[in-house]
């Protein structure tokens, strides 16, 4: 059996597919459906069952949990980096996650989880899995570092698997109950769709209009690593998840401009609270996720634009 939390989330139920596309359907889905949306990224897909993660924590502590466990790929969280009350962030995302870490170190079981590029701050240290890298400005980029700290230390003892990933812009289907926190590439969709003007900031930190810089990575590429890591069972550590390349806003739109057929854009002023906490460029070094072995090429921004316009082309009904 697989667990995925935060299965019937973005990542997470993009995993799901892929799972299911590998012939795989034994996976136990653990998600907070407070956002009922969220239904919608799991109609068609096949899995064992579901767990409200609350009752999941009490099984899992409660050694009621029965099967055999492969792996957990723990991608539940609180994702929100606009959230500023750290009792919260650090109970839902720092503490649970312990405790599912310590299970499967018990239990021998692979743990695969997410961590976040929020961790390098401003990005003024560079972007690589480094110590002197890591600057968090957010509650939520805090809680990320502070686990992938946790994980460093009890790492170099466990017998089992761990993989933290850190993820860059990811964008791509099944995202659309993440509202203001989906990707830009949503959101130009939906601009265009309905007034035909893609809204881009205006400059900031130095960078012209449109011009601040995100390693935008689509959501195939990160199921592809995950994927991979769990055929690799002898591979751990923590790794960038990005393409390593950074794109413009400004490309991104026009990527969705013209895969979409019409559409501008038009530039706003820059959001007052944003300031000192956005991250103007990002740009993930993958050179340790090449040494360990993952050498699959990833996908261009025009592939992955292509794609996911054409996937809400047919899925318009979600676009709310």
């Amino acid at each position: 059996m697989i667990i995925i939390t935060g299965g019937a989330g973005f990542i997470g139920s993009n995993l799901v597919k892929g799972f299911n596309m590998a012939g795989l359907k034994d996976i136990l889905i653990v998600d907070n459906l407070e956002n009922g949306k969220k239904i919608y990224n799991l109609a068609d897909l096949d899995i064992q069952d579901y767990l409200d993660r609350e009752d999941f924590l009490k099984i899992l502590l409660g050694s009621q949990l029965v099967g055999n466990v492969e792996a957990i790929f723990h991608l539940g969280a609180h994702s929100a980096t606009t959230e500023w009350d750290g009792h919260f962030i650090m109970k839902n995302n720092y503490e649970y996650s312990k405790y599912l870490l310590h299970w499967c170190m018990e239990n021998n079981t692979a743990f695969i989880y997410a961590s976040s590029a929020s961790v390098y701050g401003n990005g003024t240290k560079g972007f690589s899995e480094k110590r002197r890298c890591e600057h968090p400005l957010n509650a939520y980029a805090f809680s990320k570092f502070q686990f992938d700290q946790y994980v460093r230390r009890l790492m170099p003892a466990a017998n089992t698997q761990i993989v933290g990933l850190r993820y860059f812009n990811v964008y791509g289907p099944r995202e659309n109950h993440k509202g203001q926190m989906a990707s830009t590439a949503l959101h130009f969709y939906k601009q265009i769709r309905s007034t035909g003007t893609a809204q881009l900031f205006e400059g900031s930190d130095g960078y012209a209009n449109g011009e601040q810089k995100r390693d935008f990575i689509s959501v195939d590429d990160c199921v592809d690593i995950n994927l991979w890591f769990f055929k690799n069972r002898d591979k751990r550590g923590i790794f960038n998840c990005g393409t390593g390349k950074a794109q413009s806003f400004n490309q991104m739109a026009e990527a969705v401009i013209r895969q979409y057929g019409k559409g501008r854009i038009e530039y706003v002023g820059f959001p007052e609270h944003l300031r000192g906490v956005y991250q103007s460029f990002t740009q993930a070094d993958i050179t340790s996720l090449r040494q360990i072995g993952y050498q699959n090429p990833f996908r261009t921004l025009e592939e992955g634009v292509s794609k996911y316009v054409d996937w809400n082309r047919k899925h318009s009904e979600l676009l709310v």
